[in-house]
Protein backbone atom coordinates (compact mmCIF):
# COMPACT_ATOMS: atom_id res chain seq x y z
CA UNK A 1 0.00 0.00 0.00
CA UNK A 2 1.27 3.42 -0.92
CA UNK A 3 1.75 6.27 1.55
CA UNK A 4 -1.57 8.02 2.23
CA UNK A 5 -2.14 11.50 3.64
CA UNK A 6 -5.73 11.89 4.89
CA UNK A 7 -7.27 15.35 5.34
CA UNK A 8 -10.59 15.91 7.19
CA UNK A 9 -12.63 19.11 6.78
CA UNK A 10 -15.55 20.59 8.64
CA UNK A 11 -17.56 21.26 5.49
CA UNK A 12 -17.60 20.47 1.75
CA UNK A 13 -16.86 24.12 1.00
CA UNK A 14 -13.71 24.04 3.14
CA UNK A 15 -12.63 20.87 1.37
CA UNK A 16 -13.33 22.38 -2.05
CA UNK A 17 -11.15 25.37 -1.25
CA UNK A 18 -8.23 23.18 -0.17
CA UNK A 19 -8.47 20.81 -3.13
CA UNK A 20 -8.82 23.66 -5.64
CA UNK A 21 -5.68 25.22 -4.19
CA UNK A 22 -3.73 21.97 -4.55
CA UNK A 23 -4.93 21.44 -8.13
CA UNK A 24 -3.99 25.01 -9.03
CA UNK A 25 -0.47 24.48 -7.67
CA UNK A 26 -0.04 21.25 -9.66
CA UNK A 27 -1.19 22.96 -12.88
CA UNK A 28 1.10 25.94 -12.30
CA UNK A 29 4.07 23.67 -11.60
CA UNK A 30 3.45 21.57 -14.72
CA UNK A 31 3.16 24.62 -16.96
CA UNK A 32 6.34 26.06 -15.51
CA UNK A 33 8.23 22.78 -15.91
CA UNK A 34 6.92 21.55 -19.27
CA UNK A 35 4.92 24.36 -20.81
CA UNK A 36 1.59 22.57 -20.42
CA UNK A 37 -0.50 20.52 -18.00
CA UNK A 38 -2.63 17.42 -18.58
CA UNK A 39 -5.06 16.49 -15.80
CA UNK A 40 -7.97 14.11 -15.28
CA UNK A 41 -11.04 15.24 -13.37
CA UNK A 42 -14.11 13.29 -12.18
CA UNK A 43 -17.78 13.91 -12.82
CA UNK A 44 -20.57 13.98 -10.26
CA UNK A 45 -21.78 16.56 -7.76
CA UNK A 46 -18.89 16.53 -5.26
CA UNK A 47 -16.28 18.12 -7.55
CA UNK A 48 -18.51 20.92 -8.84
CA UNK A 49 -17.63 23.37 -6.01
CA UNK A 50 -13.96 22.50 -6.59
CA UNK A 51 -14.32 23.33 -10.28
CA UNK A 52 -16.07 26.63 -9.53
CA UNK A 53 -13.22 27.74 -7.28
CA UNK A 54 -10.59 26.47 -9.68
CA UNK A 55 -12.18 28.46 -12.50
CA UNK A 56 -11.44 31.65 -10.56
CA UNK A 57 -7.69 30.91 -10.57
CA UNK A 58 -5.55 33.09 -12.79
CA UNK A 59 -4.02 30.29 -14.81
CA UNK A 60 -2.95 30.06 -18.43
CA UNK A 61 -5.85 27.77 -19.21
CA UNK A 62 -4.92 27.54 -22.90
CA UNK A 63 -2.00 25.39 -21.79
CA UNK A 64 -4.22 23.00 -19.81
CA UNK A 65 -5.75 19.80 -21.20
CA UNK A 66 -8.51 18.16 -19.15
CA UNK A 67 -9.81 14.63 -19.64
CA UNK A 68 -12.57 13.01 -17.61
CA UNK A 69 -11.54 10.11 -15.41
CA UNK A 70 -14.56 8.33 -16.87
CA UNK A 71 -17.76 9.01 -18.76
CA UNK A 72 -21.13 7.50 -19.48
CA UNK A 73 -21.96 6.35 -23.00
CA UNK A 74 -24.55 9.05 -23.62
CA UNK A 75 -24.72 11.87 -26.18
CA UNK A 76 -22.82 15.09 -25.55
CA UNK A 77 -25.14 17.46 -23.69
CA UNK A 78 -26.93 14.68 -21.82
CA UNK A 79 -27.28 15.36 -18.06
CA UNK A 80 -25.33 12.16 -17.41
CA UNK A 81 -22.36 13.30 -19.51
CA UNK A 82 -19.28 14.08 -17.40
CA UNK A 83 -17.47 15.82 -20.25
CA UNK A 84 -20.44 18.15 -20.70
CA UNK A 85 -20.32 19.13 -17.03
CA UNK A 86 -16.55 19.65 -17.10
CA UNK A 87 -16.70 21.54 -20.39
CA UNK A 88 -19.27 24.05 -19.14
CA UNK A 89 -16.77 25.24 -16.55
CA UNK A 90 -13.45 25.06 -18.36
CA UNK A 91 -14.04 25.52 -22.10
CA UNK A 92 -15.00 29.21 -21.63
CA UNK A 93 -11.64 29.71 -19.90
CA UNK A 94 -9.75 28.42 -22.92
CA UNK A 95 -8.82 24.97 -21.60
CA UNK A 96 -8.70 22.03 -23.97
CA UNK A 97 -11.40 19.68 -22.72
CA UNK A 98 -10.77 16.27 -24.25
CA UNK A 99 -13.78 13.91 -24.50
CA UNK A 100 -13.23 10.17 -24.24
CA UNK A 101 -16.73 9.52 -25.58
CA UNK A 102 -19.39 11.73 -27.07
CA UNK A 103 -22.35 9.51 -27.92
CA UNK A 104 -24.40 6.52 -26.91
CA UNK A 105 -22.91 3.25 -28.14
CA UNK A 106 -24.31 -0.26 -28.34
CA UNK A 107 -20.84 -1.83 -28.17
CA UNK A 108 -19.19 -0.48 -25.04
CA UNK A 109 -16.02 -2.48 -25.67
CA UNK A 110 -15.58 -0.79 -29.06
CA UNK A 111 -16.23 2.59 -27.44
CA UNK A 112 -13.46 1.84 -24.97
CA UNK A 113 -11.01 0.90 -27.70
CA UNK A 114 -11.82 4.14 -29.55
CA UNK A 115 -11.24 6.15 -26.37
CA UNK A 116 -7.94 4.40 -25.76
CA UNK A 117 -6.77 5.22 -29.29
CA UNK A 118 -7.68 8.90 -28.83
CA UNK A 119 -5.90 9.15 -25.52
CA UNK A 120 -2.66 7.77 -26.93
CA UNK A 121 -2.19 11.15 -28.63
CA UNK A 122 -1.91 13.01 -25.32
CA UNK A 123 1.26 13.52 -23.31
CA UNK A 124 1.53 10.90 -20.58
CA UNK A 125 1.73 10.45 -17.69
CA UNK A 126 -0.96 12.76 -16.35
CA UNK A 127 0.20 15.60 -14.14
CA UNK A 128 -2.77 14.93 -11.88
CA UNK A 129 -5.59 12.42 -11.55
CA UNK A 130 -8.36 13.53 -9.19
CA UNK A 131 -10.70 10.69 -8.21
CA UNK A 132 -13.98 10.31 -6.38
CA UNK A 133 -15.36 7.29 -4.53
CA UNK A 134 -18.76 5.61 -4.83
CA UNK A 135 -20.73 4.02 -2.04
CA UNK A 136 -19.97 0.62 -3.56
CA UNK A 137 -16.25 1.36 -3.55
CA UNK A 138 -15.91 2.14 -7.25
CA UNK A 139 -13.64 4.91 -8.48
CA UNK A 140 -13.63 6.52 -11.94
CA UNK A 141 -15.79 3.84 -13.61
CA UNK A 142 -13.79 0.94 -12.26
CA UNK A 143 -16.79 -0.95 -10.94
CA UNK A 144 -17.46 -4.42 -9.65
CA UNK A 145 -18.57 -6.50 -12.60
CA UNK A 146 -17.32 -8.50 -15.57
CA UNK A 147 -14.80 -5.88 -16.69
CA UNK A 148 -13.12 -5.27 -13.33
CA UNK A 149 -10.14 -7.54 -13.96
CA UNK A 150 -9.46 -5.97 -17.35
CA UNK A 151 -9.60 -2.47 -15.85
CA UNK A 152 -7.16 -3.44 -13.10
CA UNK A 153 -4.82 -5.80 -14.91
CA UNK A 154 -4.87 -4.84 -18.56
CA UNK A 155 -1.76 -3.90 -20.56
CA UNK A 156 0.30 -1.09 -19.05
CA UNK A 157 0.01 0.96 -22.25
CA UNK A 158 -3.80 0.88 -22.19
CA UNK A 159 -5.21 4.26 -21.18
CA UNK A 160 -8.95 3.54 -21.28
CA UNK A 161 -11.50 0.77 -21.75
CA UNK A 162 -15.23 0.22 -21.92
CA UNK A 163 -16.97 -1.22 -18.85
CA UNK A 164 -20.41 -2.42 -17.81
CA UNK A 165 -21.03 -2.15 -14.05
CA UNK A 166 -22.85 -5.07 -12.46
CA UNK A 167 -25.32 -4.13 -11.22
CA UNK A 168 -25.90 -0.99 -13.25
CA UNK A 169 -26.27 2.00 -10.91
CA UNK A 170 -29.97 2.98 -10.83
CA UNK A 171 -29.17 6.69 -11.05
CA UNK A 172 -27.19 6.15 -14.27
CA UNK A 173 -27.96 2.71 -15.76
CA UNK A 174 -25.63 2.97 -18.75
CA UNK A 175 -22.31 1.56 -19.90
CA UNK A 176 -19.14 3.60 -19.33
CA UNK A 177 -15.64 4.31 -20.55
CA UNK A 178 -13.01 4.68 -17.84
CA UNK A 179 -9.34 5.36 -17.44
CA UNK A 180 -7.52 2.14 -16.66
CA UNK A 181 -5.67 1.49 -13.43
CA UNK A 182 -2.41 1.72 -15.38
CA UNK A 183 -3.28 5.24 -16.57
CA UNK A 184 -4.43 6.34 -13.12
CA UNK A 185 -1.51 5.05 -11.10
CA UNK A 186 1.05 6.49 -13.53
CA UNK A 187 -0.10 10.06 -12.76
CA UNK A 188 2.49 12.35 -11.21
CA UNK A 189 -0.05 13.29 -8.51
CA UNK A 190 -3.05 11.27 -7.33
CA UNK A 191 -5.80 12.78 -5.18
CA UNK A 192 -9.18 11.61 -3.89
CA UNK A 193 -11.96 13.99 -2.82
CA UNK A 194 -15.31 12.78 -1.47
CA UNK A 195 -17.98 13.38 1.14
CA UNK A 196 -20.18 11.30 3.42
CA UNK A 197 -19.76 8.96 6.40
CA UNK A 198 -20.79 5.82 4.51
CA UNK A 199 -18.20 6.35 1.79
CA UNK A 200 -15.61 7.07 4.47
CA UNK A 201 -16.29 3.69 6.07
CA UNK A 202 -15.95 1.99 2.69
CA UNK A 203 -12.66 3.74 1.93
CA UNK A 204 -11.22 3.02 5.36
CA UNK A 205 -12.05 -0.67 4.91
CA UNK A 206 -10.57 -0.65 1.40
CA UNK A 207 -7.33 0.87 2.68
CA UNK A 208 -7.12 -1.70 5.46
CA UNK A 209 -7.66 -4.56 2.98
CA UNK A 210 -5.14 -3.20 0.47
CA UNK A 211 -4.53 -4.82 -2.88
CA UNK A 212 -6.74 -7.78 -1.93
CA UNK A 213 -9.76 -5.56 -1.25
CA UNK A 214 -13.07 -6.44 -2.92
CA UNK A 215 -13.56 -2.70 -3.41
CA UNK A 216 -12.09 -1.28 -6.64
CA UNK A 217 -10.77 1.80 -4.80
CA UNK A 218 -8.80 -0.50 -2.50
CA UNK A 219 -7.26 -2.25 -5.49
CA UNK A 220 -6.33 1.10 -7.04
CA UNK A 221 -4.72 2.40 -3.86
CA UNK A 222 -2.99 -0.92 -3.30
CA UNK A 223 -1.35 -0.63 -6.71
CA UNK A 224 -0.43 3.06 -6.44
CA UNK A 225 3.28 3.74 -6.17
CA UNK A 226 3.32 7.45 -5.28
CA UNK A 227 1.80 9.09 -2.18
CA UNK A 228 -1.95 9.75 -2.35
CA UNK A 229 -3.75 12.71 -0.79
CA UNK A 230 -7.28 11.90 0.43
CA UNK A 231 -9.67 14.80 1.17
CA UNK A 232 -12.93 14.12 3.02
CA UNK A 233 -15.78 16.03 4.62
CA UNK A 234 -19.24 15.10 5.84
Amino acid sequence: MTEIEWWDYDSPSEMAEAVAGDVRFIIESAIEARGSAVIALPGGKTPQPIFELLAQAKLNWRKVTIVPTDDRLVPMGDPLSNITMIGKTFVPLGARVFPITSEAAEDYKAAGRAADARLQDLRWPLDLCLLGVGGDGHTASIFPGPDLDEALNGPSERRALGVRPDPLPPEAPVDRVTLSLAAIKSAAALMIAFTGDQKKQVLEAAIEEGVGSPYPIGRVLGAAELPVDIHWSR
